[in-house]
């Protein structure tokens, strides 16, 4: 008898071609559809109701059942929403009112997708979960996926390692243009639609208006960190990060002038002239909300401290169970707290924390 494997389908073409790939594999394969954000919230970018047309959410579901239709497979329906709002969007708003930059995704990998839907999952049966994601696991490890485009280890580096027996990730061998020629070759209707970007309640919708939905706007300074003169009016920290250089709101060079700090209590933005200013690096960080994938505990590995960045060689200080400091080979821009910092040795996914403090020459940042 098959085993059962019940696929995250999420709508996109990743999940579609997952799907197909293990019923080729011999798998009894069902689908599970997640809603995690009431659509009733998904107001337009002026904050009122959406009308018209179909919300981003329910055209997913949609595209998920004609996927599974085509291949022949049962698509089951479940609703986190409060869940989801609970461990995820409460976390996120939190983090912004201290001034820090959060990543959604992480939380929603660790709390909704490879904790609530594994349960789920279990209750129809499965065997084996499996979603869309470009990742590997070799003998209990978490490994890069092939395709170094799309490798998304850093969005599941929170994850607690049990939580990753059982799954499989079907494409993680492939890259992306050959999911794409699987779904066309197939016929399947993700085949060419686009890759959801930003974060998944907004969507593509104004970052700013959105928040301004459930965060009470709050202007203030921004202040050349160089000279400590205002040189314009924020429209509130939360809608700032580290780095940022468009849509800073100072008059006249506007490209000019980079995000590199926050003083929440005195409700400050701090910025700095030129793209190579010193303001904007530092040369260690101190990380928590430790999650170990590997058994491993290396003092010397890589480092990725935003999903898009490099790897840095690292050297690691154990300071507690819950706390370690980072030390950078180098020097790095914008390392931004609130962002993970995921380790790694080489293809291997080690674990990760999130950036707490940044440092250097052995000082903590005033002005982050």
């Amino acid at each position: 008898m098959p085993k059962k494997v019940i696929v995250g389908m999420s709508g996109g073409v990743d999940s579609s071609v997952a799907a197909y790939l293990l019923l080729k594999e011999g798998y009894d394969v069902e689908g599970l559809f997640m809603r995690n954000w009431d659509s009733m919230i998904n107001n337009d970018i002026e904050g009122n109701p959406s009308t018209g047309d179909i919300c981003p959410q329910e055209q997913d579901y949609n595209d998920a059942l004609k996927v599974c239709d085509k291949l022949g497979i049962k698509l089951h329906r479940v609703d986190f929403i409060k869940e989801y709002w609970d461990d995820v969007f409460m976390y996120f708003l939190n983090e912004l009112k201290k001034g820090r930059t959060p990543n959604p995704d992480l939380m929603c990998n660790k709390y909704i997708k490879f904790d609530l839907f594994i349960k789920e999952a279990k209750k129809l049966g499965a065997d084996y979960v499996a979603t869309g994601h470009y990742a590997r696991i070799s003998d209990g490890k978490l490994l890069r996926g092939i395709d170094p485009n799309k490798d998304q280890t850093y969005f599941l580096a929170q994850v607690p390692k049990e939580n990753f027996k059982n799954v499989l990730f079907p494409i993680g061998n492939l890259t992306k243009p050959e999911v794409r020629k699987i779904a066309s070759d197939i016929g399947l209707a993700t085949a060419s639609k686009k890759d959801s970007t930003g974060i998944c309640f907004i969507g593509e919708r104004n970052y700013q208006k959105f928040l301004h939905n459930y965060l009470k706007p709050n202007p203030g300074d921004i202040v050349d960190v160089e000279t400590l003169k205002k040189v314009g009016t924020h429209t509130g920290l939360m809608n700032y990060t580290i780095g940022q250089r468009r849509n800073v709101g100072i008059s006249g060079n506007l490209d000019k002038h980079y995000v590199v700090g926050k003083d929440v209590s005195k409700n400050i933005l701090y910025v700095a002239f030129k793209e190579d200013n010193e303001y904007l690096y530092s040369d260690e960080c101190t990380i928590n909300n430790i999650n170990f994938i590997s058994d491993k505990r290396l003092k010397k590995c890589t480092a990725r401290f935003r999903y898009r960045s490099k790897d840095v060689p690292v050297e690691l200080e154990y300071i507690s169970d819950d706390e370690i400091r980072v030390i950078y080979k180098g020097r790095c821009a914008s390392v931004t707290p609130g962002q993970a910092c995921v380790l790694y040795d080489e293809e291997e996914c080690l674990g990760s924390g999130i950036i707490d403090k940044v440092y250097k020459n052995g000082e903590k940042l005033w002005y982050l």
